[in-house]
């Protein structure tokens, strides 16, 4: 079965930013994630929701690209954006209970001005 995919933007200081990202709703989609994807357009990227919200961990294994990742809290807003290195299979943690992480491509969150505190919205 494959993914939803949805509208997300996110609301920052100089500007809204739109991207399209697929849902990684089910425990096997999420295990996926971006494994194995060889490149990522700037306006894509792929949402992992937990309801309720869960401090989790990701790691990069078999990621072949460097993502940004984005802890967005229950509220909308983002609490934490790490950039990941590709195939790094250390452990990282979102800090607090998240309700969804955000994977784009790596550095995408810098390029755009995105910081902690900018609001997430998405079709959930």
């Amino acid at each position: 079965m494959g993914l939803a995919r949805v509208p997300l933007t996110i609301h920052s200081a100089n500007g809204d930013h739109r991207f399209t990202v697929d849902v990684a709703a089910t425990g096997e989609q999420q295990q996926h994630g971006l494994m194995f994807v060889r490149s990522l357009p700037g306006d894509r990227g792929m949402i992992f929701p937990y309801d309720p919200p869960q401090n989790v961990g990701f790691w990069m294994k078999n990621t072949l690209i460097p993502l940004d990742m984005v802890f967005i809290r229950a509220d909308g807003t983002i609490a934490r954006i790490v950039t990941a290195k590709p195939l790094d299979e250390t452990s990282v943690p979102a800090g607090e209970p998240v309700a969804a992480v955000l994977e784009l491509r790596g550095g995408r969150a810098a390029e755009l001005g995105i910081r902690e505190g900018d609001r997430v919205e998405w079709e959930r």
